[in-house]
């Protein structure tokens, strides 16, 4: 398989900006084998059968982009320069790693100030990112980052737009619990309280798992030959409760049913002959056409960018041709595209 085999003619006019209001008002695709819908997302209530089982990613995405200055003493005296810091991950040892712009001019062991309250300095630097050792730890950290950062947006909308106070809503779930993502589960951005209390009444039940969504979500594949690329790695957790849940609803011929693909690949990750396993762990898998899934039956997903991993994902679930007959049709009929967009329901034939 050749990258350009998953390429597509995108309008950027149907790049979403915002998100729809209220949440559950996006629209939604619905491909069941070759068969075409169109629906909103609330009507997912007659989509789903009682027994169904959702997996639903509970990462919280962390306000991970800072706007800092660093000061250096010059023959013209103190200069102050502008650095845009976008966190990655922490690291083992309690340092942050981190994009900067302009890296080329960071230099390693001075300090960037964010805000009275927090500040980091360079403990090492590379060609491409740099480590950061803040000042502060834990909740400190977690409260002083609140009020010093910026949503992360994807590099689409942040090229259209700079992130606002509207964005800390829009762009966390509202079942996020566990800190430390630094891009939203996009998928699970459609779920709102009322949505979800009519799918319980339903009879449709929830797994919450843990997957840390990292910026090389976003990151291009640059090799023709797909099935060399190599991914990025994430965090994740299933525990025990989340695997059993999953194993009854398989076992009492219920659907399993990821909500974005972040949940479907840790779950895939997770699994072994059909069941799945505890996991807590870094992953990297990649999937594309070709890939045996063990425990996925269908996938809501948004719409995903031509070229990429995502799109190689749902291919592999419903065929690539397949996908690229839903692409034309959501295009021709004016979806909204990536992370502020409409969603799809994908159940393979």
């Amino acid at each position: 398989m050749k990258l350009s085999d998953f390429d597509f003619d995108l309008p950027e006019t149907l790049i979403a900006t915002r998100p729809a209001k209220p949440r559950s008002s996006a629209r939604l695709l619905v491909a069941e084998g070759d068969a075409l819908r169109d629906r909103i997302v609330r009507d997912l209530v007659d989509e789903f059968r009682p027994g169904d089982r959702l997996v639903l990613n509970n990462t919280r995405v962390i306000p991970a982009r800072l706007s800092g200055q660093r000061f250096r003493n010059s023959a013209q005296g103190r200069v102050v320069a502008k650095v845009e810091i976008t966190l990655l991950e922490p690291r083992p040892d309690g340092t942050w790693r981190a994009l900067a712009k302009p890296l080329r001019k960071v230099e390693q062991g001075e300090e960037i100030v964010f805000s009275p309250r927090l500040t980091a300095t360079v403990a090492q630097k590379t060609d491409t990112d740099l480590d950061l050792r803040f000042n502060l730890m834990g909740e400190d950290f977690d409260a002083a980052l609140a009020e010093a950062g910026d949503m992360p947006l994807p590099p689409y909308i942040a090229a259209k737009r700079a992130p606002d106070a509207q964005d800390r809503d829009d762009y966390q779930t509202v079942f996020a619990r566990h800190a430390g993502a630094v891009a939203a589960p996009t998928a699970s951005l459609h779920f709102d309280a009322p949505l979800l209390e009519a799918l319980r009444a339903r009879g449709v039940e929830f797994t919450e798992v843990t997957l840390h969504v990292g910026a090389g979500t976003f990151l291009p594949v640059k090799v023709e030959d797909v099935a060399t690329h190599r991914m990025h790695a994430e965090w994740g957790e299933v525990t025990e409760a989340a695997a059993a849940a999953v194993n009854a609803t398989r076992a009492a011929g219920g659907r399993v049913i990821p909500v974005g693909t972040t949940a479907l690949r840790l779950i895939e990750s997770a699994a072994r002959d059909g069941q799945l396993q505890p996991w807590r762990g870094p992953t990297d898998i990649f999937i594309y056409p070709g890939f045996r899934f063990q425990v996925t039956d269908a996938l809501m997903t948004n719409f995903h960018l031509p070229k990429s991993t995502l799109l190689m994902l749902v291919s592999a679930l419903m065929g690539r041709d397949r996908m690229l007959r839903v692409y034309d049709h959501a295009i021709r009929q004016g979806y909204r595209f990536f992370s502020y967009g409409d969603a799809s329901l994908l159940i393979p034939g």
